[in-house]
């Protein structure tokens, strides 16, 4: 009898839970709790004073240079006649919808002057734009990138097939292209927009496909926004690429191209407008707005700090004092 009991005992040792020891499980590595002294508080607050008040200055003068001109012409644009049934003359195909707008440079704006479209009121990450569909995922990302994929059409209802045909590219996103269009002249002569390199270089290389073509794009009953040229590919076709790339909040503005002359101060920019795209069914407002970024320099600095110094700082602030301690 006590054989077996031993035997058992060492049986039941031998399947013990204990975890072997080690200061990790055990909870007993070396630690630090920094103890903010007002002496270190104050030091803290002169280092950070003394680094980013040179960069508030400078920031705050790059912004006092940067000039902008905004105009919003969705209601501007209405015929008198339509004035009180804006959404008849949006959807009668025969209404001229040419608009001349006038804008007027406050200050001299150097070149690259960019070009934005503004929409409010458009949720471009709305989840639920019919019931059972999704705005914000209705788009395949294999169709874009791959011929091989372009009869891919998961995701992309309503817009998913047209006439038993694929629709490249498909689903809402890109059925709902804007497809406003302007153009420019100052003292009666035209200035060239130009829309190269207007999207991410990261899209164009790594999510719209150099062999995929549009396909019975814009072909259905119900039309929704621009059409896109079916010889281009996608990777080329970089308004799409541009609205393609979903904004996070309903008042956003997207690149429509770059002047790229001056323009001096006090000149008149008549800017003529193709008011095209439907922003009356829903309540949005639309505009456009031109403008003077500050040069490449002054946003490296801002970005390097709010991206790499900041953290290290942090880090900095909250390692002295264990280095101290010990």
């Amino acid at each position: 009898m006590k054989g077996r009991r031993s035997s058992s005992d060492s049986s039941s040792s031998s399947k013990t839970k204990k975890p072997q020891y080690s200061k990790f499980t055990q909870q007993e590595l070396s630690a630090c709790k920094p103890i903010l002294t007002p002496g270190y508080v104050i030091g803290i607050f002169i280092i950070v004073g003394v680094i980013f008040i040179p960069v508030g200055i400078i920031s705050l003068f790059a912004s006092e240079n940067v000039v902008e001109i905004v105009d919003r012409y969705d209601e501007g644009c209405i015929p008198p006649n339509y004035s009180d049934d804006m959404l008849a003359y949006i959807q009668n195909s025969d209404t001229n919808k040419t608009c001349t707008r006038s804008l007027k440079a406050t200050k001299l704006m150097k070149s690259p002057v960019y070009i934005y479209y503004q929409l409010d009121n458009f949720y471009q990450n709305h989840r639920r734009v019919k019931v059972g569909f999704r705005y914000v995922k209705s788009r395949n990302d294999k169709q874009l990138w791959s011929k091989k994929h372009e009869d891919d059409t998961k995701n992309c209802a309503p817009e998913a097939t047209s006439n038993g045909l694929s629709i490249v590219p498909c689903g809402l996103i890109a059925w709902s292209l804007f497809n406003d269009s302007y153009g420019f002249s100052i003292k009666n002569k035209m200035v060239k927009v130009s829309k190269k390199n207007i999207a991410w270089e990261s899209d164009k290389k790594n999510k719209f496909g150099s062999d995929v073509y549009p396909k019975n794009f814009q072909n259905g009953v119900l039309i929704g926004g621009g059409k896109l040229n079916s010889s281009i590919p996608l990777s080329k076709q970089e308004d799409l690429i541009v609205w393609m790339r979903t904004a996070a909040l309903p008042t956003f503005r997207k690149l429509y191209g770059r002047i790229e002359s001056d323009i001096q101060a006090n000149d008149s920019v008549t800017v003529i407008i193709e008011n095209n795209y439907n922003t009356y069914s829903f309540g949005g407002h639309l505009g456009i707005q031109l403008s003077c970024l500050g040069t490449g320099i002054q946003q490296d600095i801002r970005y390097r700090f709010l991206t790499v110094y900041i953290p290290h700082l942090s880090s900095i602030v909250t390692i002295i004092p264990c280095v101290r301690g010990h």
